[in-house]
């Protein structure tokens, strides 16, 4: 069964940082597209990054380019979001989401239908 553990969110203040963190499960990682995802109270899901499985393509949000970075570490299984400058409107429950199939291209360029595991989710809270 494939498991996506997402960790790091918390509350900060404008401007400020922080990393998420996701871990997938070592026999689906290596084969996977990954990307983050965002979904705030009465809005719907949006893609913020993604990431091809060997790290070639990166995709991210016309919204956050310049302040969110993805990056992965394939020896722990691990996707990473740094989020730097961070703003109010970045608040939201953040997951993270795989494909291995066909439609992982899609699944990573932020397309939510196409993703086939999710994570949990965790909190980011920015305050003004």
């Amino acid at each position: 069964q494939v498991q996506l553990v997402e960790s790091g969110g918390g509350s900060v203040s404008a401007g400020g940082s922080l990393r998420l963190s996701c871990t997938v499960s070592r026999d689906t990682y290596n084969s996977a597209y990954v990307a983050w995802f965002r979904q705030a109270p009465g809005k719907e899901r949006e893609g913020v990054a993604g990431i091809y499985p060997d790290g070639s393509i990166t995709y991210y949000a016309d919204s956050v380019k310049g302040r969110f970075t993805i990056s992965q570490d394939n020896a722990k299984n691990t996707l990473y979001l740094q989020l730097n400058s961070l703003k109010p409107e970045d608040t939201a429950m953040y997951y993270c989401a795989a494909s291995r199939f066909w439609s992982g291209p899609q699944c990573a360029a932020g397309t939510a239908s196409a993703c086939d595991y999710w994570g949990q989710g965790t909190q980011v809270t920015v305050s003004s």
